[in-house]
Formats: C-alpha cells, structure tokens, sequence
C-alpha cells in the first residue's frame, strides 16, 4: 500500500524529478487534463472534486510515510491545481501552455490565502488547498483573456493548423 501512495502523491512518479519536481508534477497534470477534457462540465467537476479529495488523502498519508510536511516529491496536489486551472476553459494547446504558466507562477508566488494554507494548515489539506488557490487564481486570469480576447485562447492552435 505504502508504493501506491508514493506513486499517486508523486503524480506517476513526476515527483521524483530531480529538477522542479512541482514543475514536473504540473506536467503531468496536464496529462490528466487530456483525459478529462472530453468530459461534460458536470463530470469534469465530479471528477475534480473525486481528484481533490484522493490528493487530500495521498498527501496525508505520503508526508507520514516520506516524514516530511509537503515534500517536494509530493506533487499530486500540482495536479488538482492545474486542472483547477483548466476549468471551463477551451481545451486548446494554447489554454494548456497558457494554464501551465500561469498556474506555474501563482504556485511558486503563494498569494494570499495559498501562503496561509501552506504554512498555518497541517496535513494533506494544506497540500492541496494552496495549489486549489493557485489553481483558481489562474483560471480567473485565463477566463477573463478569454472573455476580453477569446482568440487568444486559439493562437497556438491557428498557427499549428496553418502549418499542417
């Protein structure tokens, strides 16, 4: 049971990448990201929220059995941030880039309340919620890019069309 939870705390082992491991764990999101954009928004929800709670409960029990508050190698809750991120967006290669790279930057920022969670929450919930808030932070950012510049949203997605 133990190597099951290190492999779903590490996202698929993302966690163990020597370099950046939240980068890495954010990556791999968007892999799952992949697979749940082909879903309705109310199963898209149900199973983000399904994914929150099994982060919240991998984070727990990893921290215990790596004996360390958030380690790095615990990337599972990059996850859950990036497809918070993603919410209700186009599923478009430059709403993915552009989801990575914000989420990416509100994550290593912590604004508040992520900074709170992260260093006043104990446990597999303060994991989770300061991702959860990082997540939230760039969707709402990517929402209104693509309220006030939809095609924004499709850039990439264009230029790759034009080419093939």
């Amino acid at each position: 049971m133990k190597g099951f939870i290190i492999w779903l705390a590490s996202a698929g082992y993302f966690g163990y990448f020597p370099l950046a491991p939240g980068t890495a764990g954010t990556f791999g999101g968007i892999f799952v990201y992949i697979l749940f954009s082909s879903f309705p928004p109310p199963i898209y929800l149900l199973s983000l929220a399904a994914t929150f709670f099994l982060a919240w409960w991998a984070s727990e029990r990893a921290e215990f059995i790596l004996g360390r508050k958030d380690s790095p190698t615990i990337v599972i809750d990059e996850v859950v941030g990036y497809l918070i991120t993603m919410t209700f967006l186009p599923p478009t290669v430059t709403a993915a880039i552009g989801g990575f790279l914000f989420f990416r930057v509100f994550d290593i920022m912590k604004p508040p309340p992520a900074k709170f969670f992260s260093r006043r929450m104990p446990g597999g919930l303060a994991v989770v919620l300061d991702d959860a808030v990082a997540g939230t932070y760039s969707n709402f950012l990517l929402q209104a890019i693509g309220y006030w510049q939809p095609d924004l949203l499709f850039v990439m997605d264009k230029w790759i069309i034009g080419v093939v």
